[in-house]
C-alpha cells in the first residue's frame, strides 16, 4: 500500500490523511468539521468569534458523530486600548455609505468582538481535551501555554515568516503552519506589522521546513491534488486547505459570499485591514475599491468591523456583499463542488497518485 513521502503530521495527530481543515471563523462549524473528519483529516473548530458554552455545544455535536481527533483554534492577541477619536474618525469616512443606504449614522457603534485566549478559554480546554490546540496572531502567554499542554493537547500555530516559524519552535509548538501570502482570511503576522515581512507559499515552506526541527504544514494557496503534493515536494508533512472548504455545502457563507467565492477570479482578492483592523485576504468589494483595501485610520483589531455591521446588514439585505468581509485565498479560482468529507478523500488521493507517480 502505498504511503506519504513524510508520516510525521499522520502519526502526531493520529489522522489518516495529512489535511487540516482551517478554522475559518464565522465559515466553519461543527458540520464542516464532522466531514473533515469522517474522511481522516483533521477537523477544526474556530472559537474566537463563540461563547464558551457555544464551544461546549459544538464539540458535543461534533463528537456524537465522530470521535475522531479535533483542533480548537483560538486568537491570541491583545486586546486594544479604546481610542474614540480613531473610531470616530473611521465612522465618518464611512458616512456616506450611510446616508446612502439608509442606515443610523447616529446610532451606538455596533462592538466588532473576537476574544482572545484568556483563562477562560483555557478552562475550557482543559475541561474538553480536545488532541490539538492552534492559536492565530502568535502563541498566549507561557503560563497558559503551559496549562494547554499539560492536557496533553498538541499545539502548532501560524508563522508567515522563517523568524515567526523559529520562534513558535522555540516556544513549544509541536508543528508549525506556513501560511503563504497567497492564504485567504487573516494574516497570522504576529512578529511585525509591515506586509513587507510576507512571502509566497511556494518560498516560505521550504525555508521554514530547513529552519525548524518540527513537522511543517504548507498553508496558502493550495486547492487542488496539485498543490499538495507540491507542498510535500517542498517539505511539508502536511497541508492546511480553507478556500477549498468555502465551496462545500457544510460551510457556513452567505448568500453574497456563496455567490462571489463562484465568480471570483485568482487576481479579484486582496489584502485589507478594513473589516477588522488586520490584514486578510479578501475578495475585492466596493468598499475595498472606493476606501483602498488597507486604511491608515482603521481601529486596531477587531474594532475596526463595528462600524461597518450597520452596512453590512442593509446591503446583506438587498442581496449585495459590498461591505462584508468576503474571505477567500488566491486559489479561490480552483472551484470544487463536492461535499467535504468527498473533498478530502478526493484531494488526498489524487495527491498521493502524483507523489507516487501514477
Amino acid at each position: 500500500m502505498s504511503t506519504w513521502p513524510d508520516g510525521r503530521i499522520l502519526d502526531l495527530f493520529e489522522i489518516t490523511l495529512p489535511i487540516l481543515q482551517a478554522p475559518m471563523a464565522g465559515a466553519s462549524s461543527s458540520a464542516l468539521a464532522i466531514a473533515v473528519a469522517k474522511a481522516g483529516g483533521l477537523a477544526s473548530l474556530p472559537c474566537a468569534m463563540l461563547s464558551l458554552d457555544q464551544i461546549r455545544a459544538e464539540v458535543a455535536l461534533i463528537r456524537q458523530h465522530s470521535q475522531s481527533p479535533l483542533n480548537l483554534n483560538f486568537f491570541c492577541h491583545l486586546s486594544p486600548a479604546a481610542d474614540p477619536q480613531r473610531e470616530a474618525c473611521w465612522k465618518q469616512s464611512l458616512k456616506p455609505y450611510y446616508l446612502e443606504l439608509g442606515a443610523d449614522f447616529d446610532a451606538p457603534t455596533p462592538v466588532s468582538a473576537r476574544a482572545p485566549f484568556d483563562d477562560n478559554s483555557c478552562a475550557l480546554v482543559e475541561e474538553l481535551k480536545p488532541q490539538v490546540v492552534s492559536f492565530h496572531f502568535g502563541l498566549p502567554a507561557q503560563a497558559l501555554l503551559d496549562r494547554v499542554k499539560a492536557t496533553g493537547a498538541k499545539v502548532i500555530s501560524s508563522a508567515t515568516t522563517v523568524e515567526e516559524a523559529i520562534w513558535l519552535e522555540q516556544h513549544g509548538c509541536d508543528a508549525i503552519i506556513a501560511m503563504g501570502y497567497e492564504a485567504g482570511g487573516h494574516r497570522g503576522i504576529f512578529l511585525s506589522e509591515s506586509l513587507d515581512t510576507q512571502i509566497g507559499t511556494l518560498a516560505l515552506v521550504p525555508q521554514v521546513v530547513d529552519a525548524v526541527q518540527v513537522p511543517v504544514i504548507a498553508a496558502g494557496g493550495i486547492g487542488d491534488a496539485r498543490g499538495i503534493a507540491a507542498a510535500f515536494v517542498l517539505g511539508a508533512s502536511a497541508v492546511q486547505l480553507g478556500t477549498a472548504y468555502l465551496f462545500c455545502a457544510e460551510a457556513k457563507v452567505s448568500v453574497p459570499h456563496h455567490k462571489a467565492l463562484r465568480t471570483a477570479r485568482a487576481s479579484d482578492t486582496a489584502l485589507t485591514n478594513l473589516f477588522t483592523g488586520r490584514p486578510a485576504r479578501g475578495i475585492v468589494n466596493r468598499v475595498m475599491r472606493e476606501q483602498g483595501p488597507i486604511s491608515t485610520i482603521a481601529p486596531a483589531f477587531p474594532l475596526a468591523g463595528g462600524a461597518l455591521i450597520p452596512l453590512r446588514t442593509k446591503a446583506e439585505a438587498l442581496g449585495s456583499g459590498d461591505f462584508m468581509s468576503l474571505w477567500a485565498g488566491q486559489a479561490v479560482g480552483l472551484k470544487h463542488e463536492l461535499s467535504a468529507e468527498e473533498l478530502t478523500r478526493q484531494l488526498a488521493a489524487q495527491a498521493l497518485s502524483r507523489l507516487c507517480g501514477r
